[in-house]
């Protein structure tokens, strides 16, 4: 199966009545980039905040009011029954301290509150308001309950409010919203309650305070694999060298710079994952020594590096597995892709190994596409391309499959 499951699905989106309802546009259009429908509900108090036209311009659907919900000219399209059973998932943003409340003891006062007891999809609530009301015990509790009762809720995010405070209270960005929707619909949990360890990345090894080597990785295989995992439950650390790439949201994250650091940061790490996965572009070699100041150039002189073997982190974690560990390594060919990985593979003792060409203008260093071979002890298992996302799940779908099959 691939990523597909994100695209073209259905929403119902219920907006309170709170400043960072101004996000909501944005949100809206966030999931119209993966072709999803929207329909969208206002409170009362939401249209205080955020334009109904705005939203049907941009979801291309009438907006639900609260004065349609027993209307003469709306209320028989029974709109809480009809969106409930028409949407994939319910979403509730912002959430306001009332809302809560309703939430918590099943009033059916308006749309969005009669819809989410008519659903039988996941509901979603992000909550968004005060920091002195969100720590009220009133809303609390009522957050509790709505947790007991099987409804999603977020804690909102630290930092300055609308209010002039500053605290936890903050509605999350449309992307972390868009993210945590994905993993809530993604249909595999086959992952839940495991611990995923990823390593991603370049590493950097110094030559002098403003030199050093390295190469062009950009991280983009690593993050989706991490990305890609977590969503189907899995627990993830991910260990990265030096990326422009923003991290995946859900992910802990490691930040290493040189080949030694990512060494140091994945054995200790290691232990406590049950799965690993050495996605990171790890440089195999680094300059023996360090120039304290800038090294100037000689005219008509070379310069000369020495360069030594740095450590071999695949084959050390090969070698302190622990019972039940399972490890997948990477392997970067210019020539001789398959043959040269089967050797790293045995040499190393990894469960797998993923290898790709990174030869030529097509090479996977720095694209949003790849190609690889998963390979096993026997040979190799399946032939991969399309988006690093795509081969991602490709991975983790073998990876799933080689667990259970383990026992």
């Amino acid at each position: 199966m691939s990523l597909g499951w994100k695209k073209d699905r259905k929403m119902f989106l219920g907006v309170c009545g709170g400043i960072s309802a101004y996000k909501i546009p944005e949100l809206i259009r966030e999931f119209g980039r993966y072709d999803w429908e929207v329909e969208t509900a206002l409170t009362q108090a939401a249209e205080k905040f955020v334009s109904p036209l705005v939203i049907s311009t941009l979801s291309g659907k009438r907006v639900w009011l609260e004065e349609d919900f027993l209307s003469r000219e709306e209320g028989w399209k029974i709109p809480h029954i009809n969106i409930a059973e028409w949407a994939d998932i319910t979403v509730i943003a912002p959430a306001t301290a009332s809302f809560l409340h309703k939430a918590a003891w099943g009033e059916a006062s308006d749309v969005i509150s009669a819809a989410i007891l008519a659903t039988r999809k996941p509901v979603m609530i992000f909550p968004a308001m005060n920091v002195f009301m969100w720590e009220n015990r009133a809303v609390r509790e009522n957050t509790s309950r709505c947790r007991d009762l099987g409804y999603q809720v977020f804690e909102p995010e630290e930092g300055f409010l609308a209010c002039g405070y500053e605290g936890k209270g903050r509605l999350p960005s449309p992307e972390v919203i868009r993210e945590e929707v994905f993993r809530a619909l993604e249909p595999r949990k086959d992952m839940k309650g495991v611990r995923v360890l990823v390593t991603s990345g370049p590493t950097r090894e110094a030559i002098d305070p403003v030199r050093f080597i390295s190469n062009p990785s950009s991280g983009k295989m690593g993050s989706s694999l991490a990305r890609t995992c977590w969503y189907r439950g899995a627990e993830v650390t991910m260990i990265t060298g030096p990326v422009a790439e923003s991290p995946p949201h859900g992910v802990r994250v490691i930040n290493v710079v040189s080949a030694d650091d990512m060494y140091e940061a994945t054995m200790e790490e290691a232990h406590s994952h049950d799965i690993i996965v050495k996605a990171a572009a790890v440089g195999d070699f680094s300059p023996s020594s360090f120039s304290t100041s800038k090294i100037k150039r000689r005219e008509g002189k070379p310069l000369v590096l020495e360069m030594v073997p740095n450590r071999d982190i695949a084959a050390a974690l090969g070698a302190s597995r622990r019972p039940g560990q399972f490890i997948v390594g990477f392997a970067a060919e210019t020539e001789d892709p398959v043959e040269n990985a089967m050797g790293k593979l045995r040499k190393k003792g990894l469960d797998l190994i993923v290898v790709n060409d990174v030869s030529g203008p097509e090479g996977a260093f720095g694209s949003d596409s790849n190609s690889v071979r998963i390979i096993g002890c026997e040979g190799v298992l399946s032939f991969v391309e399309g988006s690093k996302e795509d081969v991602a799940e490709a991975i983790w779908n073998v990876v799933a499959r080689r667990r259970r099959e383990r026992g």
